[in-house]
Parts: C-alpha cells; structure tokens; sequence
C-alpha cells in the first residue's frame, strides 16, 4: 500500500463504537482526503485504482484543506464514522464563529449518523462542528452547547440562520383558518333527479320484456275454493301472500300434475320425464303458475324441497321467448346469485339434467378457474350462476354483460346476507334493468330478507311451505345426546363402527382445524373419509363431495360450508359433532338428509357450553314431533334463570359469561345450589 512518504500513522481508538482520533503532525504534502475506513485504519482515497470522492461535509478542497466526510476507493466503498462532538477542531485559515444551541436540541442538529448537519453544510457552504463539552471553550452551562462554524462570512451568516430556523421554526398564523371553510351545497333532490333520468335513458333503449306464458289448464281453473284449501292444507299447508297488504290480485291456483303447468311445452315435459319425477312438490304446485305469469316470487320452503326446479323451468321458457334472437343477445338472459361455490355447483348440475332448446349454463365461483369460466362465456350462455365476489369481478372486467338479464334468482338470500355479501347483491341489482322478473328463495325469513325483497323486488308474491317459523324437516328423525365435553370423541366412534354398508354420514363441526384433525385421526385409525371446508382447495372440495355421492368413502367431515346447497339424496346420517353458532344452520345441516321424501336420522351432541341453544332446539324440536330429554328442558329453564337474574341485577364485577356456565359459583360446574352461577353445593347430576 504506497502510503504518502511524510505521513505519519495516526492511533485509533474506539470509544462505544466512536472513533476518536488523536492529534497528529500534519504533513509535508497535504493529505487530500483523509478519512478512517471500516476496517480500521486511514488511508487516501487516491491511494487505490481509480480516485472516486463522495463527500458529505468533509471534502478536500483546492487549497488544501481538508474537510470531513467519506469517500470511495477503487477497490470499493469505504465510509467514515463522525462524532460531531467529539472530533477535533482542525486547522483552518478560514474565519470562525461560534454560536449556542439548546443542549436538548443538539441531537436534532446533529440528525442520525450526522444526516442532518450535513445537509446544513451542503445548504450553507460552512463546515459546522458541535463543541464537545470537555474541550477548551465549550463553557459550563448544562443547558447550552456550542456550535462552531468555519468559512466564509457569507456561509457562516447562512449557516447560522439555517440552523436557528430549524430549532425555533416560525409560527404559523392559522387565525384566520381555524374556522372550517363552509362545506359546499349539494342539491341532494336534483342528483337524485338527474341519476332517475340518467337510469331510465340507459334501459329505454333496450327492447320490452316479454314475461306470461302461462295459459291455466282447465281442470286447474274449474277447482272450487274448497278444492284449492283442501290441497294446499294436504301439502304442507301451502300459503300465498302479496308483500303488498294493498294487493288485490287474485291468486293462481296450484297445478296439481306436470302436465297442468307445462301442457304447452312439451319439451319441458320431456325433460321432467326423462328425470322420473312422480309429481310436483309443494312449491313447485304454486310457484310455476306464479312465475309463468310473469309475477316476481318469494319461495320459503325448508331445503330438499324442489325450490330448485320451482325457478329453473320457468327460467328456461322464460329466455327462450324473449323477442331478441339468442343469437343476438351480447350476454345471459338468466342471473343466479348462490352463496357458496357447492351451491352454485349444485344449481349447475340439475340446470344440465334439462337441455331445453341448447340453452347452455356457466357456474363461476372464486376458486375456480378464471380463465376456463372466461372462456366459456366468451362462447356463449343464456344462463350464469355465479357467487357474488366472482361475479362483480367479471362485471367490473367487462367479461360479463348485464344488460340482457331479464330473469334473476337470488337463492339462499338468507344466507348471502349472514355471509355479508348484502353490498355485492345490491350492485348486481343496480346494474340489471328494473323491469326485470326477479325470484328469491330462502329457507327463513329475517328482516334482512324483508327489506331486500321490499327494495328490490316488484310487488312480489310470497309463497311459503309449513310456517315462517323456524322448522326442521319432518322426514328426519332428531336424535339429542347430552354428554360432557371429553366425551364427544368417544361417542363419534361409537356411532362411526355401527355404521350399516348403506349408510352416509356427514359430521358436522365448527373449526376448519378441528375438520382436519378429526380426518387425519380417522385415517390413521384405518376409516375412510373425506373432508371439506372454506380453506381446502376447490379440487380438493369437488373431490370430497363426489367421493361422498358416488359412494367411494361413507363419512364426510365439514364445517358449514356443506350445510346448504349439498343435494346427495342417499346420506342417511347427520352428525352435529359441535353445535351450530344459530339455530337456523341446525335446521340447514339437519336437511341435508330425509331429501326429496326419504327418511333420514340426525345426531347432535349437546354439553354444557350450548345452553344458550337449548330452548331454540326445544321448539324445532317440539315443532316436528320429536322426542326432548329431560336434561335439555333442565338446561333451558337454568339459563332462562340466569338470564332473568342478571337481567334484573345487571353485570357484575367478575361476572363471567362464557358460553354458559362460570357465574358465581355452581353452574354447570356439577354444582347444585343455584345452578348457572347460583351457590355452592356439590351433585352427581350432569345437568
């Protein structure tokens, strides 16, 4: 390393990772930028290959002075490390001036690893230095420290005043904006007004919808009134209501065969034969003349119950007679909105049974294959059943056209609420034409639902099977186990090895984590199953189902993503391993059996932590007919108790309510004295 012939090696020392470096006997030759590497020692930034000067405060200038910073060598990049206290003055022919600065303020000036003062030196053209409070000069006040600054007389003024201005930043005058500026006037009516006129030009432009083709057949229109009661009260007492109070249109009367509702289309009868359908379902009876004349419908009916095909035929009739040829139309003619990719599957599968005049269908569902869904509508479909996040999605791409929808099915519309897709629904309904004829199915009916149907639908009839009331179906034998806990496992199994070879079974719980767990236990343990839930992929889920219909595996672990939509009619077995957060997904799970009129058997296993349930289980159950333990009346009247008591006096400190059970003392802790909460005492009784 050819080092300049006079200069003398300068000691290091480190002090808590600042160098300190001592005075040193200048040179014959000045130095041009002497600096202290990384590695340890100084050396000349000419010294290596070719010379490359990055300085930042310290710099080599013409006359030979030498400034502080860091520069980089041939061989790489070399930095120097500066303590703007502790480094000492050097010798300078320039003028010198010195100025105090609040000791609190002097970390600001400095900045990180000296960014700050560095920039004040490339603003201002002067070397600054902060005086450390040892050396000669730098005075005794704890509250002040010095500042030195060499250059010219100019950079020094600049210097100075920079600094000054950063420490004590001039006030601004907000006195005459702390009054908010006014907000600005909206003419609320007139937006309105203009956005009405805007909507109603872009649907002018469309053609008219055609929407009756419904012609009464004559054994259907000769019914008397009491015919119409008495097959409306033999069918699971049918009820039809206007959403409108002020409704006075009269109200078809049920078809009672195939042939009385679709007489004039004799394709369609084709199709039902070929799918050896005995008769219609109670929905069905009512809902075809209603949607075949045209009339937008609410169908509430528990599930396996036809709702399916009570909207997919009139559907089919429906996009066959619009007056613009197919061929012409530049998107589907048929929306059906499903909150679940199974369900959206589903809805597929039974629209497929039917080719009715070539009219083809498309599910889309995330998860699935943007590009293959693209592709098959770019080909062509007359209808598109879709869940709401995909299907915004191609909307906002332009893939799919919206403007020819003139039938739309919001199905499970319960449960696309509890989901949260309420927002989705409602912009797909602002980009279909209002005239549209629009169809809502649901197994209950919450306010929710109320108010979507008011909002969006035109005076539609209501047609629901049973009560409004929450039922379960009554082909399914419920079956209610009180157990604890550490219990649960045992009983699965148990129930798992007196599984008869005609048996299928799918077992519910309500962690995704736990779904897996209980499989991998299985499979290990030599029994086949399969699982599904919101995490596993769709393949994966597509398998899983289809193991299940075609028989390949007897047991399908879920979570509730299987509750709805799931048409498997040879599963004889629910298994509520954990009970449902709300009791409409127990009757949802319960009619995944006991489909289409076949009977089925529900398990559901009930500990302590459900009491709160207890008496919403008792009235389903108590609604079909079915047999309540004795436990589970004691549970209800417990937590009633409880809730009576803390409703009367309110929370206390220390009050726990952790599904049920804690409370003061007893509870469900096998404890008697006041039960949930109540004394102490100790009982052998469970519940």
């Amino acid at each position: 390393m050819p080092w300049e012939a006079n200069s003398v090696q300068t000691p290091v020392q480190y002090e808590e990772d600042i160098w300190v470096e001592e005075p040193y006997t200048p040179p014959v030759q000045p130095i041009r930028s002497a600096v202290f590497s990384r590695s340890g020692f100084s050396r000349s930034s000419d010294s290596y290959g070719q010379q490359q000067n990055d300085s930042f405060g310290q710099r080599s200038f013409p006359d030979g002075s030498i400034g502080r910073g860091r520069s980089r060598g041939g061989r790489g990049r070399s930095e120097g490390v500066t303590d703007w206290r502790r480094a000492e003055p050097r010798e300078s022919e320039d003028d010198l001036t010195i100025f105090v600065v609040p000791r609190k303020d002097v970390g600001r000036v400095i900045g990180k690893g000296g960014a700050k003062i560095r920039d004040f030196e490339e603003q201002s053209g002067a070397r600054i230095r902060v005086m450390r409070d040892d050396e000669p000069g730098a005075g005794d006040d704890p509250y002040e420290s010095k500042v030195q600054l060499r250059g010219s007389m100019e950079a020094r003024e600049k210097a100075k005043q920079i600094i000054e201005e950063f420490i004590n930043p001039a006030p601004t005058d907000n006195r005459n904006n702390s009054a908010p500026e006014p907000a600005p006037f909206v003419d609320w009516a007139k937006l309105l007004a203009d956005s009405d006129r805007q909507r109603e030009e872009r649907w002018k432009a469309l053609p008219p919808i055609i929407k009756n083709f419904y012609k009464e057949h004559e054994e259907v229109r000769n019914m008397s009134r009491e015919e119409v009661t008495r097959f409306r009260m033999e069918n699971n007492n049918i009820v039809v209501t206007s959403l409108d109070e002020d409704d006075e249109r009269p109200v078809s009367n049920p078809v009672r065969t195939f042939e009385h509702a679709f007489s004039d289309h004799p394709d369609i009868l084709d199709e039902i034969y070929k799918n050896k359908f005995e008769k219609p379902s109670p929905i069905q009876s009512q809902a075809w003349p209603l949607l075949l004349q045209g009339h937008d419908l609410i169908g509430i009916a528990q599930t396996g119950t036809g709702k399916t095909l009570a909207f997919l035929l009139p559907a089919m009739i429906h996009i066959d007679r619009q007056p613009v040829p197919r061929s012409e139309r530049t998107g589907p003619s048929c929306l059906v909105l499903a909150p679940t990719r199974e369900l959206a599957q589903q809805i597929e599968r039974e629209a497929k049974k039917y080719n009715y005049r070539g009219i083809k269908c498309v599910c889309v569902y995330g998860g699935g294959s943007r590009r293959d869904q693209i592709q098959a509508i770019k080909v062509g479909v007359e209808i598109v059943i879709a869940t709401p996040g995909r299907l915004n999605d191609l909307v906002m791409n332009n893939i799919i056209d919206l403007n020819y929808v003139t039938f739309l099915i919001l199905d499970e519309a319960d449960r696309m609420l509890d989901m949260g897709f309420e927002p989705q629904i409602k912009k797909v309904l602002l980009d279909i034409r209002p005239d549209r004829q629009t169809v809502m199915t649901s197994a209950t009916w919450p306010e929710g639902v109320r108010r979507l149907a008011k909002q969006y639908m035109n005076k539609p009839f209501q047609v629901f099977i049973g009560s409004l009331d929450l039922a379960a179906v009554h082909t399914v034998t419920q079956r209610v186990l009180l157990i604890d806990d550490t219990e649960k496992r045992d009983k699965l199994l148990e129930f798992v090895q007196t599984m008869q070879p005609d048996d299928k079974v799918i077992v519910f719980l309500d962690k995704k984590a736990m779904v897996d767990h209980l499989a991998s236990d299985f499979i290990l343990a030599g029994i086949e199953c399969q699982s599904i839930h919101g995490d596993r992929e769709q393949c994966d889920r597509e398998q899983a189902l289809e193991d299940l219909r075609t028989g390949a595996v007897k047991i399908l672990i879920a979570t509730d993503v299987a509750a709805r939509g799931l048409d498997i009619k040879d599963i004889t077995h629910i298994y509520n391993y954990d009970f449902p957060r709300n009791i409409e997904e127990y009757v949802h799970r319960v009619g995944r059996t006991g489909r289409a009129g076949r009977s089925g058997e529900s398990i559901t296993l009930i500990t302590r932590d459900n009491w709160r349930q207890a008496r919403e289980l008792i009235n389903i159950l108590e609604e079909a007919q079915q047999e309540v333990p004795d436990g589970l009346y004691s549970m209800a009247e417990r937590y009633d108790a409880w809730k009576k008591r803390r409703d009367e006096e309110g929370p206390r400190r220390g009050d726990r309510d952790r599904n049920g059970w804690g409370g003061g003392g007893g509870g469900f802790r096998r404890g008697g004295g006041g039960g949930f909460g109540g004394g102490g005492g100790r009982s052998n009784n469970r519940w």
